[in-house]
């Protein structure tokens, strides 16, 4: 049996990401998914800036050729307050089929071994870790998703009620501007409906809620999609799939041993806005790193985490908790509206690693009043 030095499970975003570092790394990667490739993935299609950035330096710097860069993004409170501004670096959205099939290909082109298969069982054996008794590696990344085996193998639980959203997406033709435009919902609070461009006539079209310990039924998003929408026609939907959402506001441990987890499979969602795809590609990049080190893998994992993010993710769960009270919420909206520092203050925690700051929450603080 050959042994790889890294095996990744899930090979979307971070399992891509994970791969490109292990193998800048000079570690040899072996890469699983139960997916032929390209495949398609329920998400919003939106990639920030700061995901293209850590692409950039994996060696990745086309990951969004041939889309259009959407400059503009439009908030709307739970009370109707709105605020409509550039962002400070344009985002894009490319379908899932397209951006995830790209960074295989680039983890393949630089060596990585791409196989298409299942994945039951993880276990550590000794200095190995054992994946399904066919393969073996001196460290596994589990970048498997919300469902992750490799979550379920280290002994850690999902998410809980209020830390745990489900979203519908599909795709319908888009509106006349050029902008990322996001809704907030009063009804279902935590929740908005969102329309993202695609470049093509297309617009990326959803709807997420956070679940409180009730099932939420496909017809439920659908209708709540459509009541928030501007001129939204549900017959002209299609590609209608929903997937959940693990929140950062509880994240398990990063890993123990030889086993670290990346991307959604460490809860890794923004709880502010939804994001999920930069914290997909940078922490599969330090695990990737971590990973090949080929010792004290989580400790080190878990280090490069908190260097990068813990100041985030604290800022990120505590502007999540104001956000549960749509009062702040309207007031936030408005404050963004007055000001363009509160704006692009917003638009950094929410999309990338920003942080809060005293110049914001005044602001907010002001408009609550």
């Amino acid at each position: 049996m050959t042994v790889y030095d890294v095996a990744i499970v899930g090979a979307g975003p971070a399992g891509a990401s994970a791969a490109l570092a292990a193998r800048r790394a000079g570690a040899s990667v072996l890469l699983l998914d139960r997916a032929d490739f390209p495949r398609d993935k329920p998400c919003g299609d939106g990639i920030a800036p700061h995901a293209l950035d850590v692409l950039a330096g994996l060696g990745v710097p086309d990951a969004v050729d041939g889309y259009p860069p959407v400059p503009v993004l439009r908030l709307v409170a739970p009370g109707g307050a709105e605020v409509a501004r550039a962002l400070p670096r344009p985002a894009y959205t490319v379908p899932r089929k397209v951006f995830d099939a790209r960074l295989v290909a680039a983890a393949v082109d630089a060596g990585a071994e791409l196989r298409r298969h299942t994945v039951r069982e993880v276990a550590e054996r000794g200095d190995q870790v054992l994946v399904d008794g066919e393969y073996a590696a001196r460290a596994v990344i589990g970048a498997d998703g919300a469902g992750s085996v490799v979550r379920r193998a280290l002994g850690f639980a999902p998410n809980p009620g209020g830390h745990l959203a489900i979203a519908m997406r599909g795709y319908a033709p888009a509106r006349p501007v050029v902008e990322q435009l996001i809704v907030t919902s009063g009804t279902g609070w935590p929740a908005y409906a969102w329309s993202f461009p695609i470049g093509d006539g297309r617009a990326n079209i959803g709807y997420g809620e956070v679940l409180r310990g009730q099932p939420l039924t496909r017809a439920h998003l659908i209708d709540r999609m459509a009541a928030l929408l501007p001129g939204l026609h549900p017959d002209e939907v299609t590609g209608l799939r929903a997937h959940h959402l693990p929140l950062s506001t509880r994240r398990p441990p990063p890993g123990r041993g030889r086993m670290v987890l990346a991307g959604d499979a460490l809860s890794l969602i923004n709880p502010f806005t939804g994001e999920g795809i930069f914290y997909a590609v940078l922490s599969g990049a330090l695990a990737g790193a971590a990973a090949a080190s080929g010792a004290q893998v989580a400790r080190r994992y878990a280090t490069a985490l908190r260097r990068r993010l813990g100041r985030h993710f604290r800022h990120s769960r505590a502007a999540a908790w104001l956000g549960g009270n749509q009062r702040m919420v309207d007031a936030a909206v408005r404050a963004a509206g007055r000001d363009a520092r509160v704006f692009a203050t917003l638009a950094e925690l929410g999309l990338g690693e920003g942080l809060l700051n005293t110049h914001t929450l005044m602001r907010i603080g002001l408009g609550a009043r």
